[in-house]
């Protein structure tokens, strides 16, 4: 099983930006999708977004346009670009490759 760490989390003011990284523990992208999700405080668990094995991504549709999931192959690091960051963008955020989890990175969106 691959272990996953997340970082990249802080505070940032709305309509600020934020680069999330995910960090696998061994070379996976060339099969395995990779998915981040978040959760709110008394929130569930929500999909945000995914990258399948050939590149392809799909986003959800409340972050669609702001949010961007690219990866580095030779880093076996999968990142999350977030613009425009809203209140209700402020969730811990996970990344997924099948059944493995990270631990999450707290972002926070306030002025």
């Amino acid at each position: 099983q691959v272990q996953l760490v997340e970082s990249g989390g802080g505070s940032v003011q709305p309509g600020g930006s934020l680069r999330l990284s995910c960090v696998a523990s061994r070379s996976i992208f060339s099969f395995s999708p990779m998915d981040w999700y978040r959760q709110a405080p008394g929130k569930e668990r929500e999909w945000v977004g995914s990258m399948n094995s050939g590149g392809k991504t799909d986003y959800a549709t409340s972050v669609k346009g702001r949010f961007t999931i690219s990866r580095d192959n030779a880093k076996n690091t999968v990142y999350l670009q977030m613009s425009s960051l809203k209140p209700e963008d402020t969730a811990v955020y996970y990344c997924r490759s099948f059944s493995s989890w990270g631990k999450g990175t707290l972002v926070t969106v306030s002025s």
